[in-house]
């Protein structure tokens, strides 16, 4: 598969300590406020990114989805044990890639590789297993967009690139797709409808995945 496994976030942004987070209101409305704040331009490629940021948080949520943008990592966890629960053990996990230094410059250049599955996939979670995945946006500092989606099975696979190297890829399946957009990339690409089959896709090694039952 050709697929981008690395990380899409960049050694500039981080997550603002909890206190400051909260005292910039996170919305389209202030958004203007933000910019200057940032001293980011109005009309820059970023302003135009942080924009679309606050239309996929401001979305209506599925019916079968729960969604919170998260803009600091104490709001990511409280949105995460608040679905999963404070007494089951709630757990991390992402795609980890070796890390091959002699690499680092080739990955930033071509984000997208050839990867193989080089063994047997192993499902950590079925549909019934409550999960939150967490995906990072763009915005002026570090802001997760942070979901939960009923019907979700999430698998750990080995990949191998080919260049060498080595990765375990977090691939999650949603089983029902049936209220998606029907213009949605991945049944343009399958060439199926909604709620038809179920949608799996791998996940970049700075997407983050709670769940509170992990069997490796």
């Amino acid at each position: 598969m050709h697929i981008q496994l690395t990380k899409r976030t960049t050694d500039s942004t981080a997550f603002l300590p909890l206190k400051e987070a909260k005292s910039i209101p996170f919305s389209t409305v202030d958004l203007p406020n933000t910019l200057s704040r940032f001293s980011i331009k109005p009309k820059s490629k970023l302003a135009l990114l942080m924009q679309k940021t606050h239309q996929l948080c401001e979305a209506p949520a599925l019916k079968s989805e729960v969604k919170h943008c998260a803009t600091s990592l104490e709001s990511m966890v409280d949105f995460a044990v608040s679905e999963l629960g404070t007494n089951k053990g709630v757990q991390a996990m992402a795609t980890v890639l070796e890390d091959r230094k002699e690499k680092v410059a080739e990955k930033k250049n071509s984000p997208y590789k050839w990867y193989t599955v080089a063994g047997t996939a192993k499902q950590v979670s079925d549909a019934k297993t409550m999960t939150v995945n967490c995906h990072p946006v763009t915005y002026a500092y570090l802001t997760y967009y942070c979901h939960s989606i009923a019907g979700t099975r999430t698998y750990m696979v080995p990949f191998v690139g080919d260049d060498g190297t080595k990765a375990e890829v977090v691939a999650v399946c949603h089983t029902d797709t049936s209220e998606w957009d029907p213009k949605h990339l991945a049944f343009q690409m399958l060439h199926v409808k909604p709620g038809t089959v179920p949608i799996c896709h791998t996940l970049v090694a700075d997407t983050i995945v709670w769940m509170t039952i992990l069997v490796i």
